[in-house]
């Protein structure tokens, strides 16, 4: 993107502007994030109607998907402006190292976990979001913290309750975040549910937030769900496009070998498995008929919107 256009304000063309909510859903930046980066950082300058709409152009659109390709390369977002305008390319400017805010974003949802500190670990997760997209603050913030917390957890005798209280945190603030999340949104439906002997539906909920940005609007059925029922579930929601399964933990071989492919069977849409399942038992899923999305968040919804023909473009126009 070059300087001309970074920070520009668009013509005015009735034709090819897109709404705030439709750009959220293209490239995944909530609106609230959106709103920072032009507020804070001059990142983007949208066109502006009577009533003070927001209106993107394409123009905008791929360099907001620039911007998100910077953060997920670790460029703080304070930085992202100056990188943007660099006619160099990266590692010739000369510069120092940018420093990682992620780091400091952990220590400090760390620090409030250890005492207990509902508000200052809320204070943290808000703060990140309002700069980062979701996927962002998610593979660097929440799913780094957690293997680092579950580390720590299992060494000392405190871990059983800061590992409840964080769990309750997030699974409190991720359900009221996908509710707010989906009001509105029209796109495919989703059947999501853990696989059988999972326990934990962070994971799923953390995946459901992530589609909910893309204009998915996910059905949730929680952990440890027998697959007769998702069967049952798949059959009823109107609309559904397919089956998203999570789990972290090795399923039975009743549930691999039995289960699953009955389940896949029983549907006329596909069905995903993510999680370290995913990863651990590809072949195995792949024998019953499912279709493995890894355990990124972020690869795991491309995989599935390449099965599914790429929906969150046809929700664009």
């Amino acid at each position: 993107m070059s300087q001309d256009t970074l920070g520009k304000t668009p013509a005015r063309d009735d034709e090819g502007l897109y709404p705030i909510r439709t750009v959220a859903s293209l490239t995944g930046v909530n609106p609230i994030t959106l709103r920072a980066w032009e507020r804070r950082y001059g990142l983007i300058r949208p066109h502006r109607t009577e009533k003070g709409h927001r209106l993107y152009t394409q123009a905008d659109i791929d360099l907001i998907n620039q911007v998100v390709q910077l953060l997920e390369q670790g460029i703080p977002i304070s930085r992202v402006r100056h990188r943007l305008e660099q006619t160099t390319a990266p590692g010739e400017s000369g510069e120092p190292p940018d420093s990682d805010p992620w780091q400091l974003f952990r220590q400090r949802m760390h620090n409030a976990v250890n005492r207990f500190d509902e508000a200052a670990v809320d204070a943290t997760y808000n703060e990140a979001l309002a700069l980062y997209p979701i996927d962002t603050v998610t593979r660097r913030l929440l799913m780094p913290l957690l293997r680092q917390l579950g580390e720590i957890w299992a060494q000392r005798d405190s871990g059983i309750a800061e590992e409840h209280f964080f769990a309750t945190y997030l699974r409190n603030k991720l359900g009221a975040r996908f509710h707010h999340q989906t009001q509105g949104n029209d796109g495919p439906r989703l059947v999501a549910a853990c696989l059988p002997e999972e326990r934990h539906e962070l994971g799923l909920m953390l995946f459901a937030l992530s589609a909910a940005a893309r204009n998915y609007r996910s059905v949730m059925f929680g952990a440890d769900i027998p697959l007769a029922q998702v069967a049952l579930a798949g059959q009823r929601v109107e609309g559904a496009v397919g089956v998203i399964l999570s789990s972290s933990v090795p399923p039975s071989r009743g549930v691999l070998e039995q289960e699953l492919p009955a389940l896949v069977a029983a549907l006329e849409i596909p069905v995903f498995v993510g999680g370290e399942t995913a990863v651990r038992q590809h072949d195995a899923l792949v024998r019953a008929g499912a279709i493995p999305l890894g355990n990124e968040i972020p690869a795991a919804l491309r995989r599935l919107e390449e099965h599914l023909g790429h929906p969150r473009q046809e929700t664009a126009g």
